[in-house]
């Protein structure tokens, strides 16, 4: 009898990284290569796909830097995809490790409390999000996974 030699599909995994200063200038840098790798992997600049990820990165950044900066140490932007997927992994990872985020609720009326609800927008546009603290306690990663349907 012989044995069942079964096909291997290759997965294709791209993968972008990037150091960025925990600066507010560095948050739309950030904000801003995004939006060019996802229109490198075939998601076009104004497509729905883009504007979800790069809505995501936007707002996990500007925590980095609101929430995150310590001095002289950068924040770092990670997407992950893999082929057959249409999950787009959002990562950033900052210095503050005891900062960990709160999802908080929109203002009742007469609230005048700024700020804090950018999760909101995390929340609605990944299918799940969370935030992981590294070995060491030294930073933490704040990913959301973001649906991007085929191009």
């Amino acid at each position: 009898m012989q044995g069942h030699i079964g096909v291997q599909v290759p997965v294709t995994v791209r993968t972008f990284t990037q150091l960025f200063s925990c600066t507010p200038r560095g948050a739309r840098l950030a904000r801003r290569l995004v939006a060019n790798r996802m229109d490198v992997w075939g998601y076009v600049y104004d497509s729905e796909a883009s504007e979800s990820v790069t809505l995501v990165v936007a707002e996990l950044a500007a925590n980095a830097v609101t929430h995150g900066r310590v001095k002289g140490r950068d924040f770092r932007v990670r997407l992950v995809m893999r082929s057959g997927e249409d999950v787009v992994r959002v990562e950033v990872a900052d210095a503050l490790p005891e900062r960990r985020p709160v999802l908080r609720e929109l203002p009742g009326p007469g609230e005048d409390d700024e700020g804090g609800r950018g999760l909101l927008l995390v929340d609605a546009l990944a299918e799940r999000w969370g935030a992981t603290l590294c070995t060491g306690g030294t930073y933490k990663t704040v990913w959301a996974e973001v649906r991007v349907p085929g191009r």
